[in-house]
């Protein structure tokens, strides 16, 4: 038997994953507080005032919300150059993410899919899997944490 005791070294490496975890909640936080702040200023409020309405009544992923969203145009465009939380952000999509963005977007997901009349979140997933090319895994990975997000109330 050893006289090596383990304890200072776990101790070590459990304030060390707290480190990290701290600062992705802080990341996490300041996103909440930044989160779609484009959208209260010119060129994205004028538009989202007029087609927010609109979107509202209509089915997530379907041809006339695709048409309404298309009317967003260059205020539609200015949202996604600005908000790195959407796959539109990145040259390559979702593979130019970090794991913070990432989060924040399924986070909008689903508060998006409570803003409609028929929204839902599981179904939304889907929608945006093959919207986006999802692999099997990471929407795994979604529906697992949707599904964990739902017992968190």
């Amino acid at each position: 038997m050893s006289d090596y005791d383990s304890t200072d070294d776990t101790l070590e490496h459990i304030g060390k994953v707290r480190e990290n975890l701290i600062r992705i909640v802080d990341g996490l936080a300041a996103r909440g507080l930044l989160h779609d702040a484009s959208k209260l200023r010119t060129p994205e409020k004028e538009a989202f005032d007029e087609m927010t309405p609109i979107l509202r009544g209509l089915t997530y992923g379907s041809d006339e919300y695709r048409a309404s969203m298309d009317k967003l145009g260059p205020a539609l465009a200015h949202h996604y150059a600005h908000n790195s939380h959407h796959p539109e952000h990145y040259p390559d999509g979702i593979a130019g993410m970090t794991l913070i963005d990432v989060m924040e977007m399924l986070c909008d997901w689903k508060a998006a899919s409570e803003r409609h009349v028929d929204g839902n979140f599981e179904r939304s997933i889907e929608i945006n899997r093959k919207r986006f090319g999802m692999s099997d895994e990471l929407t795994a990975i979604f529906h697992n944490t949707r599904r964990w997000m739902e017992t968190q109330r």
